[in-house]
């Protein structure tokens, strides 16, 4: 029995429920996984989810700037770290699509993040309009440490994956992915914590700060 199974095990055995799943109940429980009941929402009053979550974003400390296409995006994180007076070296997602950074002057090193990396620049997986919200899956492509180490946290999105709700977040990793990656990151503006005297410090476990990159248009069928 494996460590996973020996908890689940006692889980139930505190549930005074029996040991394992029974025949009967297995399939109940598969049938109530696949039809994903979702519980109840509120009402959105918005029709533009990119306008929203620019919106939602930007109350959270998230700087956002949107180009036409993903061609434009080295020369609009460069404006982004001349703007704020930032290096322009870092490390990228080895699974970003290749685009020219070197010739936009950036120094950008495919690889997981270090300590003394201060720019990091990576996709998402998806956004969540609602709240304002960037979903990230890690993997071998796509490590987690470059969107946690650095200072700067800069995420490169395509507005056609901005959905309106987490529900719908979750619905496309499941239909896109079939099985969770080892790690989702949702980073909702930069890290902040107030666990010292109600103070809120921002960069606290994370960057302090986060900058979205928009590219495209939506398109309206």
């Amino acid at each position: 029995m494996s460590a996973r199974d020996n908890i689940l095990a006692r889980v139930r055995r505190g549930l005074g429920l029996p040991g394992d799943i029974a025949g009967l109940e297995r399939p109940a429980v598969q049938e109530y996984i696949r039809q994903n009941p979702r519980g109840p929402r509120p009402t959105y009053h918005w029709s533009d989810p990119v306008v929203r979550f620019q919106e939602r974003s930007e109350k959270l400390g998230t700087s956002v700037d949107r180009v036409a296409s993903l061609s434009e995006v080295p020369e609009a994180v460069v404006r982004y770290l001349n703007e704020k007076a930032l290096p322009q070296r870092g490390v990228v997602w080895q699974g970003l699509p290749a685009l020219e950074w070197e010739r936009a002057g950036l120094m950008l090193e495919a690889r997981g993040a270090h300590a003394d990396d201060l720019v990091g620049v990576t996709g998402a997986f998806c956004a969540i309009a609602e709240t304002g919200t960037l979903m990230l899956l890690s993997g071998a492509d796509s490590p987690a440490a470059v969107s946690l180490l650095p200072e700067t946290h800069i995420a490169i999105l395509d507005v056609q994956r901005i959905v309106s709700g987490m529900e719908e977040a979750l619905a496309l990793m499941k239909s896109e992915r079939g099985t969770l990656p080892r790690a989702v990151n949702f980073v909702s503006g930069p890290s902040r914590t107030a666990d010292i005297e109600q103070t809120i410090v921002i960069g606290a476990h994370g960057p302090y700060r986060v900058h979205v990159v928009l590219y495209g248009s939506v398109h309206v069928q």
